[in-house]
């Protein structure tokens, strides 16, 4: 029977990779020369912590960070910056939050979609994943497109196709 799972997975060398091509484009642009810029990338958690002088640099380096990670594979709805950043002293800290792996809810969501779609699949939750089973393999495919036209708001992966 053929089936995929849907996954929201953020490749944590690839997250490493786009951290460090920041701070390096970061200490030779103009505007940041001689401030304190601070990027450190907590891989157990998935948070990355920034530290700058003031808000516009912070707002500055959020950008840069995200077209970064955009250009290494990472979906820039995969980091939740909807925390503000904060002022200790003479700088300013935030921390940015990396999505990887479906929450609950979320996976909620879609095994709602799937099955309000009305085509003969089932869908069930398997810890961070949702795995999709069917008769057919064409009614996958057109979950997949279901999905990926559906406004979601979280970045997900179709992994795992067996036929």
């Amino acid at each position: 029977m053929p089936s995929f799972d849907i996954v929201s997975k953020v490749d944590a060398q690839a997250l490493d990779n786009a951290v460090n091509i920041t701070t390096k484009e970061i200490t030779n642009r103009f505007d940041f020369k001689g401030s304190h810029v601070l990027i450190d990338l907590n891989k157990k958690d998935f948070k990355i912590n920034i530290e700058t002088e003031d808000d516009m640099k912070m707002r500055q380096l959020c950008d840069v960070l995200i077209s970064r990670a955009h250009k290494q594979g990472i979906d820039p709805m995969a980091f939740d910056l909807n925390k503000e950043g904060f002022q200790s002293g003479k700088t300013w800290k935030k921390e940015v939050t990396v999505r990887n792996g479906l929450i609950q809810e979320d996976a909620k969501k879609i095994v709602k979609l799937i099955k309000d779609s009305g085509l003969k699949v089932q869908a069930s939750i398997n810890d961070d994943l949702v795995r999709v089973t069917g008769k057919k393999i064409d009614d996958l495919q057109t979950i997949i497109q279901l999905i990926k036209t559906a406004s979601l708001q979280i970045p997900v992966q179709y992994v795992n196709m067996r036929n």
